[in-house]
């Protein structure tokens, strides 16, 4: 039983998180919540790196951003990304091409 009420646990935080960027994404984030270290508000100075058929790099706007987030705590929420547009292999790319290395656990399936 711990497994299930460990999954249902994780879907609900998925789901505050996926509702709370959306919210921000479709109402201009006008606040924002901290996710991982990071404003979520801020999180969308990277959107155009991670969209897109031919993103444009990453802004030094959007590299300060992943400079300060907690990746690791990240890479815990690609799965939805998907539903928000953006491309998961893309996203995943997006710290090395700032100067950062991408956590172990944000490169598998």
């Amino acid at each position: 039983m711990g497994i299930k009420l460990r999954f249902v646990e994780q879907y609900v935080v998925a789901a505050a998180i996926l509702l709370a960027v959306v919210i921000v994404l479709l109402g201009g984030g006008a606040e924002g919540v901290v996710l991982c270290n990071t404003d979520t508000t801020k999180m969308s100075l990277c959107r155009p790196a991670v969209t897109g058929k031919n993103p444009p790099p990453p802004t030094e706007a959007c590299c300060a951003v992943a400079r300060h987030a907690d990746l690791a705590c990240l890479c815990k929420y690609k799965s939805v990304l998907p539903a928000l547009g953006i491309d998961p292999k893309r996203a995943i790319a997006l710290p090395a091409k700032c100067g950062r290395t991408t956590p172990p656990q944000c490169k598998g399936n």
